[in-house]
């Protein structure tokens, strides 16, 4: 016979047998309702919008702010802003665009185009007693640290890290000054005409400027380099020569949590230039760069700037990757080959007009051997005669090179040709 206390531990034991069992299966419901949710309403439906809610903040009383009766977006809080596509330099919005500002950190976008074309990721830097000591916002790099190069420009850009700006300025020109005048020479280059840097970092100097315009050129520019997007996108980080308990670097662009389709670019602040932002994000191909400087609420107006310039536009998919845009002829090599698109290229076309493209092949003097990949040349896009967007061009095929008694023959052949 079974005692008051066995019969009442047999209860508790039921008790949380049907407990456990009620846990297991509320579980499995909320994991299958989480499930078919997922699938019917999947997240990654709208790529490029913002992912949480930013609290609308009107325009507060900005000294010296003047806002055009017709500015499309009268409540941005920047002195200077605008959205361009970057594939075509179109721009969608603008405010004071070519006003000369202080572009702070934002500096760093073009140090890392500086660094991409004109190292190996792989470089090992050493880090001198001059870079260790640089002010401002840091990695704790210290004198005689030997990093790699690619590293570095990850803590440059997620971290901002000053320091590091200064080690890649030295191992890539000898000085800094002589970096600076390279950063100058690029962005001249790309069209960014009314640009001057004095320094790799932003550090405030009178005569280091740019304007909205050509830092938003400059950003467009960098998205055609390999690993540019890579590093300006990355969230977090870890490195071991990171000097913290987790040796993890989070990138302090928010952009990339808050906005939807957001890849890159970076922040910036000091008093002289106040609070800039170069944002970017991609939506059905379409890439869009946003800038704004000296502004009060620099992620609000980004939002809008992004939100502004993809309502305007379309994509309009120009070539395919792979696609065959023409053919060659490989010096020293048998016959033709076909010339392939490295890429997709597509590009903003504003939804209020329709817009005639023309497409023109540029093909390099290329000699045998060739490997099939190989850039060969160019597919120029056109409008109105002028030179909008390109895409890189590559050989469709492998091209060996003709040997001495083929060369022979092949001359003899089109010598008699001319001939008969």
């Amino acid at each position: 016979m079974i005692g008051a206390e066995s019969t009442d531990r047999v209860r508790l034991v039921l008790g949380a047998y049907k407990l456990m069992r009620y846990k297991i299966i509320c579980s499995i419901l909320l994991v299958s309702s989480i499930a078919i949710t997922s699938f019917l309403f999947p997240w990654h439906m709208a790529e490029a919008e913002a992912l949480f809610h930013i609290r609308e903040m009107k325009r507060p009383n900005v000294p010296g702010l003047v806002v055009a009766a017709d500015d499309e977006l009268p409540d941005l809080t920047a002195r200077s802003a605008i959205v361009m596509d970057a594939a075509t330099g179109l721009v969608l919005y603008e405010r004071d665009k070519d006003a000369r500002r202080y572009p702070a950190s934002t500096t760093k976008i073009m140090t890392l185009i500086i660094a991409l074309e004109n190292s190996d990721l792989d470089d090992m830097v050493t880090v001198s007693k001059h870079a260790a000591g640089t002010e401002g916002s840091t990695l704790w790099l210290e004198a005689g640290d030997e990093i790699r190069m690619g590293d570095l420009l990850y803590g440059m850009m997620l971290h901002s890290g000053n320091d590091a700006t200064v080690a890649v300025a030295e191992h890539i020109a000898g000085s800094v000054p002589a970096f600076a005048r390279l950063m100058t020479e690029k962005a001249h280059e790309i069209g960014a005409v009314h640009t001057n840097f004095i320094n790799a970092n932003g550090l405030p100097d009178d005569a280091h400027y740019t304007t909205a315009y050509d830092m938003a050129r400059i950003a467009a520019y960098g998205y055609q380099l390999d690993g540019f997007e890579q590093i300006v996108s990355t969230k977090e980080a870890s490195f071991a020569w990171v000097k913290d308990q987790t040796h993890r670097l989070r990138n302090e662009n928010q952009m990339l949590w808050l906005y939807r389709g957001g890849n890159g670019v970076k922040t910036g602040y000091t008093d002289a230039a106040g609070r800039c932002l170069v944002s970017a994000a991609k939506e059905n191909g379409i890439q869009l760069v946003a800038v704004v400087f000296d502004s009060v609420y620099m992620w609000n107006d980004s939002i809008k700037l992004l939100d502004y310039g993809f309502s305007l536009v379309r994509p309009a998919q120009i070539v395919r990757g792979g696609e065959q845009v023409g053919e060659m002829i490989i010096s020293g090599g048998h016959g033709r080959i076909p010339v392939c698109a490295a890429h997709d290229l597509t590009i903003a076309q504003r939804k209020d007009k329709e817009e005639q493209y023309e497409k023109k092949l540029v093909l390099d003097e290329v000699s045998a051997p060739v490997v099939r990949g190989d850039k060969v040349g160019k597919l120029m896009i056109l409008r109105n005669g002028q030179e909008i967007a390109s895409v890189d061009c590559v050989a469709d095929a492998d091209v060996v090179k003709k040997s001495f008694f083929a060369r022979i023959v092949a001359y003899i052949k089109s010598f008699v040709g001319r001939w008969s």
